[in-house]
């Protein structure tokens, strides 16, 4: 019991690092997922926590006890970010780089499931091990599936793309076969959600319920709708693109993998911009959404978080 409470916490300690969310959403982005999910890092961590929680629980080997579980649970957690496509610093501090597989969205009921039966079976037949390693083979060959279903995604993208395009596909919720898939060039994108094996479109009718609304708008590939959306605006993009070469949202544009330009208020002051990797059909509203203004044509631009009309200028 001691060695599964401490895999327990252990495999939950590196999103410790949401107290960067309390220095502001610039902190956020810039710390989520980055030294406490760093691999090489985990030793150190694995080190720290193992004689931690050796105090917490009285294990009586002491933190030697608890090491190798403690390590091997950080590990898990870092490779179940890596399969989604949010980015996981991974080299942190000496990389900023952040790789995202992206064969996973960020919540998976079918992956959730896996694990949830697993842990039944291996509470009801505790003395074997067997329904703890089914449960990760299961686990481990599902998300393979995944990945080729991304591959099926990228193929299709392929066939919509032009010379000088790259194409990209995000996972989306409810089934392995819902996809984004995007055509990317300078100065736009053109995206299409859709569904790998449907052959009919499937209706969503009022009081259908959430899992309806959010599996609804995929598409079949022979029905896919390509929309597209730009990095700078329509009307005035040399503004839009001054606004996001501003120096305060250098960390967006080293976070955003597909940016989008979304929008001017206050008279065309205010620029916005979102990353559309986060723009998932059926759900209300769009993470991360930061813009810059300024008053008067040649004025500093200054950085606004949307939701609050907060200055975040760094």
């Amino acid at each position: 019991m001691r060695r599964i409470a401490a895999g327990f916490f252990a495999c939950a300690s590196p999103d410790l690092d949401f107290v960067a969310g309390f220095a502001g959403p610039v902190s956020y982005l810039l710390n989520h997922r980055g030294v406490t999910h760093s691999l090489i890092l985990l030793p150190l961590w694995a080190l720290g926590l193992s004689w931690l929680l050796a105090k917490i629980v009285r294990e009586p080997g002491g933190w030697r006890a608890l090491y190798g579980i403690t390590a091997m649970a950080i590990g898990l957690h870092i490779a179940g970010d890596l399969i989604t496509s949010y980015g996981t610093m991974i080299l942190a501090p000496f990389s900023d780089w952040r790789p995202g597989i992206g064969t996973t969205f960020i919540i998976d009921l079918w992956f959730s499931g896996i694990i949830v039966v697993g842990l039944i079976a291996s509470a009801i037949a505790y003395r074997s091990r067997w329904p703890a390693i089914a449960g990760l083979v299961v686990l481990v060959a599902y998300v393979g599936f995944q990945y080729t279903q991304k591959e099926r995604a990228l193929e299709f993208a392929a066939k919509h793309a032009r010379p000088g395009t790259k194409i990209d596909a995000q996972a989306r919720p409810v089934s392995p076969f819902n996809w984004t898939v995007f055509v990317s060039d300078d100065d736009a994108h053109e995206f299409a959600h859709i569904n790998l094996v449907r052959a009919e479109p499937r209706r969503y009718e009022p009081g259908d319920g959430f899992i309806a609304r959010v599996d609804s708008p995929y598409m079949p590939l022979d029905q896919a709708i390509w929309v597209r959306r730009t990095r700078y605006g329509e009307v005035n993009p040399e503004r839009g693109k001054e606004a996001w070469n501003a120096d305060g949202l250098a960390f967006f544009r080293w976070f955003a993998v597909e940016p989008a330009f979304d929008g001017e208020s206050d008279g065309g002051r205010c620029a916005w911009f979102v990353d559309l990797r986060f723009a998932t059909p059926g759900r209300d509203g769009l993470p991360f959404q930061f813009g810059a203004c300024r008053d008067r044509p040649g004025a500093p631009w200054r950085v606004y978080e949307r939701s609050t009309r907060r200055d975040i200028s760094r």
